[in-house]
């Protein structure tokens, strides 16, 4: 390990490590616009000049040099000061007085920068240029005379995102970064862009005028778009969140989230049921709590154990197990969670879960994808395999063919090529020393579960030290619900055959209407989507921004969300719900309070107590390796995949625009 010397204190940095890494590990602050931990090396904004011995005696951009053994390196001379000085000068030249109107103001680089690094004043007084916006699609909103050309949003399109849409045109001062076309940025991620840039060059579109960061309350959540967990943070204003953001978590999302976690935030005061109601003749009408309740108790009573319940994919941990225990209470274990008719074996948590670890996979040689658009279903677990192809590994796919924003090998559509892959896949998998195979939702729901589990042996996919074979889910409640319970061996068909008397829809809105038929059925949910509609009896619960929460994503990771809000009118959070209509039923559960039913759901189920990877040993079921037919991707539409991206205008405008091909006429300004 070379060893540097930084402002008199040496130390030992790793090999490869740059200047600009060495000067930090020694607790040195260096400023920087174009340099991004996560994002190749450009070394063109010139902000971190630090001067080096041995070396030319001028100042150099310690981002882009590589760190060497006798390096003496000193950040605060008199000429790293005035060399920073100088730069901030010439960025400032034609960058606009916008602070007082930039939704970028009180979070920008640029002006921490200046006040830390720059002049007291400038000595240019020539106009300054001006750049015509340019149209990034619904998302994104520019004003590209801020952009000072760090090319950060180009880099990460390119090696994170894996959309190749934006670039630099043109010299000098003539340079300006565009979309290809001007054309909306597609793909998944593009909300990112707006946190990777240093100025306010480009911005939340949804968001715009509608918040300054000093007036935010920020609460540490969960993300329940999909099963990854991504860590968040809810900026609140008075009642309402106001934007959502990431939280750092290397092991889960890194910095990142989808623009469907960011950006549903608009339906969280949208469409949202706020009142009982009861359907009498086949109409829905106002209630009140009392006559709701009290329907919904002697509904209880008169069905005894002819009740089932219905996990949505949204769900927390704590309300599963409310449910359960009010359903303990009548004799009914009828419960599921895969609401759309998957019955895949959940005898074994180790054998559906993501084993490699979400961060794990980045260090696969090969990868495999099976009936996964991996794209739509976990769009941070695929910026990790996207990493693997760029480092050289090679990722086959099984299933029909989508632009995955990497190089694949796709090797056909029917799941019948588990049974023999091509030889060229078995001889990289021969090869490979730390192979993976990552099942999704399609091959589950096409019945190839069994056949993929076949390939942990054949693929030598469990070695010392790693477990190779991978589960997608595509719900935040998956595997917190197959851990309480809510897993039926034929999936929610057995739940049909039992012919349950009342159903109780806990956010379930994928539920198919023509379920359950002559059943009674009670929706808690939050929206007024397709679980209300075909409701009996709908009870207004809370968003997860509304409520504290347990929730255990793909890779069995328990997680904790806080509540950052409060629910709208009269709704209440889920499990009060079902504990006042336990006492109206004679059958009172045993907490009054959410700390009393986390207590109680730790002590039934530990593993839920601490936060972290939970402990599951490897230890697959012995099913049929037998499998045939054409996968089909269960996502059709990624912004539109539960009830909260259903009421979201942001999502709804993505969806037309991005995925249906609508094409929007903007108004000139």
């Amino acid at each position: 390990m070379p060893k540097v010397t930084v402002d008199g204190v040496e130390l030992e940095v790793p090999q490869g490590a740059t200047v600009l890494q060495a000067c930090e590990l020694a607790g040195k602050e260096i400023p920087r616009f174009c340099y991004h931990e996560r994002l190749s090396i450009a070394g063109n904004c010139r902000m971190c000049l630090v001067e080096v011995a041995p070396g030319p005696p001028k100042p150099q951009a310690s981002c882009a040099l590589p760190a060497a053994d006798g390096q003496t390196i000193r950040t605060d001379t008199a000429m790293v000061k005035k060399a920073r000085e100088g730069v901030m000068e010439f960025l400032l030249i034609n960058h606009p007085l916008d602070c007082p109107i930039c939704d970028q103001g009180g979070e920008c680089d640029l002006q921490d920068q200046a006040m830390a690094y720059g002049r007291s004043g400038s000595r240019f007084e020539e106009n300054k240029r001006a750049i015509d916006d340019k149209y990034m699609g619904p998302v994104i909103k520019t004003s590209m005379t801020r952009c000072i050309q760090c090319t950060r949003c180009i880099r990460f399109s390119e090696e994170v995102a894996g959309v190749d849409e934006i670039g630099m045109l043109y010299r000098g001062e003539d340079s300006q970064i565009t979309s290809y076309l001007e054309n909306a940025v597609g793909g998944e991620l593009a909300g990112n862009l707006a946190d990777v840039c240093p100025v306010g060059a480009l911005l939340q579109k949804p968001q715009s005028f509608e918040t300054r960061p000093w007036e935010l309350k920020k609460v540490p959540g969960i993300d329940v778009m999909d099963a990854v967990g991504s860590n968040i943070r809810l900026d609140v204003r008075q009642r309402q969140v106001m934007r959502i953001l990431p939280r750092i978590n290397e092991d889960v999302n890194e910095e990142w989230i989808s623009d469907k976690t960011r950006h549903h935030v608009d339906a969280l005061v949208r469409n949202r049921l706020d009142r009982p109601w009861v359907r009498e003749g086949g109409k829905l009408r106002q209630a009140s709590w009392t006559e709701a309740l009290e329907l919904f108790a002697s509904r209880l009573k008169k069905a005894g154990d002819k009740v089932a319940a219905v996990a949505g994919d949204l769900l927390d941990a704590e309300t599963m197990y409310a449910a359960k225990a009010l359903l303990a209470g009548q004799g009914s274990t009828l419960l599921e969670g895969r609401q759309t008719g998957l019955d895949y074996d959940t005898s074994s948590l180790g054998a559906v879960a993501f084993n490699s670890t979400i961060a794990g996979i980045e260090s696969a040689d090969i990868v495999l994808l099976i009936g996964s658009n991996i794209r739509w279903e976990a769009p941070l677990i695929a910026t990790r395999i996207r990493k693997v192809a760029r480092k050289g590994g090679r990722v086959f796919a099984i299933g029909p063919q989508v632009d995955l924003g990497m190089k694949v090998e796709w090797l056909g559509d029917d799941l019948k090529l588990l049974g023999k892959l091509p030889k060229e896949a078995q001889d990289a998998f021969a090869k490979a020393e730390r192979p993976a195979v990552v099942v999704g939702p399609g091959a589950l729901g096409a019945g190839g579960f069994g056949a993929a589990l076949a390939l942990a042996g054949s693929l030598n996919l469990v070695r010392d030290g790693w477990i190779g074979f991978n589960v997608v889910h595509t719900a935040a409640s998956r595997m917190a619900g197959i851990i309480l319970g809510y897993a039926q061996k034929g999936g929610i068909a057995d739940l049909e055959a039992a012919k349950p008397e009342l159903v109780l829809l806990l956010g379930a809105d994928e539920v198919s209407a023509d379920r359950f038929k002559g059943a009674f059925k009670v929706y808690i949910g939050h929206h007024g989507d397709a679980g209300a509609r075909q409701a009996d009896l709908v009870l207004p619960g809370a968003t997860y921004a509304e409520k504290h929460g347990t929730y255990v994503n793909t890779e069995g990771r328990v997680q904790r969300g806080e509540k950052a809000a409060f629910p709208p009118g009269e709704a209440r959070e889920d499990w009060t719900i079902l504990r006042a209509v336990s006492e109206l039923a004679g059958n009172k559960l045993p907490f009054d309070s959410f700390a009393d039913l986390r207590r109680q759901m730790i002590a039934a189920h530990p593993e839920l107590g601490r936060e972290g990877l939970i402990d599951m040993p490897w230890s697959p079921p012995k099913l049929s390796a037998k499998a045939e037919g054409a996968v089909r991707y269960p996502i059709g539409d990624f912004f539109l995949t539960n009830a909260i991206c259903r009421n979201s205008p942001t999502m709804q405008r993505c969806s037309e625009e991005l995925v249906r091909g609508v094409q929007f006429q903007e108004a000139a300004e």
